[in-house]
């Protein structure tokens, strides 16, 4: 007997959207019609926007317009477009089966979930803020009732799941114009979050439950990792994209409050990064590493002719950023010499007692408990904007038609100073003393016993990064045109502080250059936003943390390493006794 082998394969029937049939003789119909209703489901979620949801414009968006969605509806809209086009590609529409690589069931079980959960929070909010129940309009209620559907038509979906196939080879244009609308989508997604109504915390928490939904199901549909496969065969254009993004960013806000959010990002991006060297990469946990940042903001308010400055020197601000990084520099010497010989929680145990000297030593230079140099309490105000080969950075400047508030010009300074920061991460974690940290943070012992100096290694990391947090400290003085002691804490409502830094670098993916950028992103953002968390940000801090832990240990943009070791990736395990698909070769990891 033999075979037929122009049979389709498994992976092809799945990638075709080809249906199999059972043993027991259930055929696809059933899984037809259920994607049928969820992508129904979809599109009467956004017909539901097109209702008035309540009566009264004193809820923020205005829900009160027929034929024209507004505020959290909008989130509902797209949601339900995405839920929809999903379901369309999962029953095989030609054009859209690109979308669902990995399967598409767990993408429409989280889309749904999605439009539900912000659909429902809206209800709930307009509910709780004005009063009750009676003030839905019947097109609240409607689209509660629609966006539950798809909820439980996707649940009934048999899970569909498949490893990624080797996608069809597109030109070369074509690729790269979709790496260009990636970045376009995600520059227009991070400024509908921080244009968002700052005075009401509705609107931010419904974008963060849809963006949080959403980009979960991108990664179950498998789109994030072809997106990926993408950016690292583009590897120069993927760059040349982000520049631009970055550097368009200040030209789409139209409040400068805006702005200030993206310099302070940046500043903080910046110094979580530098931190990652001493945390991510040599694996030195440091709790007092704000003091760095404080050092240089320090040094760079008294040499920069404030009138409130003990010291009567003017340095242009070239010198002033290189005299806050020596001194940090030196600091970090000073401290890390005697200190580094002591490992895990002894070595952070001394950085806190560190951070917490700095601040009090601050407080205490003022002339009365100490000597004169810092004036105390009062800290150094007024310090002059910055002015470089005549461009003041505080007057607003026109390019192109286009105008640049003192906002963005700090902003486009800070952008100089990451990417610097960035290529100076990337050039040392690849080298041989990159390599060197990574031995020294996965066994001391064994990296010494194999000829690694592991205390001249970790020192140089430790300087390392607090150069780096002192060239940051330096340009934050000047656009803050103030430095105080309170500034520089080792946990507090406001950053910076060090348990937001570490923080940041652990969300955001320890070892990895886009972890700590991100994770400084959300960590600023989300509490500048819900100001009303203010009270509870260490609380929020630590269930995020305990949460991460349990489900992401490795953190959100983990690097290759830490993914192996966290998870049974099939890579570095024992086979198991169950056995593994398709000849895998699977792991059983002996100790995390």
């Amino acid at each position: 007997m033999t075979t037929d082998k122009t049979q389709p394969t498994p992976a092809h029937e799945a990638e075709t959207g080809t249906a199999h049939q059972t043993e027991a003789g259930t055929t696809a119909p059933r899984t037809t019609w259920l994607r049928a209703l969820t992508a129904a489901g979809g599109v009467a979620a956004v017909a539901s926007t097109f209702l008035a949801w309540t009566w009264t414009a004193e809820f923020p968006g205005d829900l009160t317009v027929y034929g024209y969605p507004g505020g959290l509806q909008l989130l509902t809209l797209v949601l339900g477009i995405v839920t929809a086009v999903f379901a369309l590609a999962a029953l095989g529409l030609k054009g859209l089966r690109w979308l669902t690589p990995s399967g598409s069931t767990q993408a429409l079980r989280l889309l749904a979930l999605g439009t539900f959960a912000v659909t429902w929070f809206t209800v709930i909010a307009i509910a709780v803020d004005l009063g009750g129940m009676v003030n839905l309009e019947p097109g609240g209620w409607i689209a509660a009732l629609v966006t539950a559907a798809p909820v439980a038509t996707t649940f009934l979906l048999p899970d569909d799941t498949r490893p990624l196939c080797r996608p069809k080879q597109l030109p070369s244009w074509a690729e790269i114009l979709i790496i260009a609308a990636v970045f376009a989508v995600g520059l227009y997604v991070v400024n509908y979050g921080i244009q968002t109504d700052a005075d009401h915390p509705e609107p931010f928490l419904g974008y963060l439950i849809a963006v949080g939904f959403t980009a979960v199901a991108l990664v179950k549909a498998g789109l994030v990792s072809r997106i990926s496969e993408l950016t690292t065969a583009y590897r120069s254009t993927t760059l040349v994209a982000a520049l631009i993004t970055a550097i368009v960013f200040p030209f789409f806000q139209d409040k400068s409050s805006f702005t200030e959010l993206g310099v302070n990002i940046a500043i903080f991006a910046t110094v979580a990064l530098g931190l990652n060297i001493v945390v991510g990469l040599a694996g030195l946990l440091d709790l007092g590493y704000v003091a760095f940042l404080g050092v240089g903001a320090y040094t760079a308010a008294l040499v920069s002719g404030a009138t409130a400055s003990t010291i009567d020197v003017k340095f242009p601000f070239w010198a002033a950023v290189i005299t806050g990084g020596v001194v940090s520099l030196i600091f970090g010497v000073v401290i890390g010499a005697p200190t580094l010989r002591l490992r895990g929680d002894y070595l952070a145990i001394v950085t806190l007692g560190f951070g917490e000297i700095f601040r009090l030593a601050m407080l205490n230079l003022d002339g009365t408990s100490g000597p004169s140099v810092t004036n105390g309490p009062d800290g150094i105000p007024n310090i002059p904007p910055l002015e470089i080969f005549g461009f003041n950075f505080n007057d607003d400047h026109s390019f192109a038609g286009l105008t640049l508030d003192s906002n963005g010009n700090y902003y486009l300074l800070m952008l100089l100073v990451t990417i610097l920061v960035v290529l100076i991460f990337s050039r040392a974690g690849n080298s041989r003393i990159g390599r060197a940290w990574v031995a020294i943070r996965e066994d001391e012992t064994a990296a010494t016993a194999m000829g690694i100096n592991g205390f001249r290694v970790k020192l140089i990391a430790f300087a390392l990064g607090a150069t780096l947090a002192g060239v940051a400290g330096a340009v934050w003085a000047h656009f803050q045109s103030t430095v105080v002691p309170e500034q520089y804490v080792f946990a507090g409502p406001v950053p910076p502080n060090s348990t937001f830094l570490v923080a940041a670098v652990i969300l955001g993916g320890m070892g990895t250059i886009g972890g700590p950028l991100l994770g400084a992103t959300l960590l600023y953002l989300i509490p500048k936003k819900l100001e009303f968390l203010q009270d509870y940000q260490l609380l929020a801090f630590g269930i995020a943390l305990i949460l991460l832990m349990r489900f992401r240990p490795e953190g959100i943009v983990p690097n290759r390493r830490q993914q192996l070791e966290y998870h049974e990736t099939g890579q570095l395990d024992v086979p198991g006794a169950t056995g593994l698909k398709d000849g895998a070769v699977g792991v059983t990891k002996a100790e995390a």
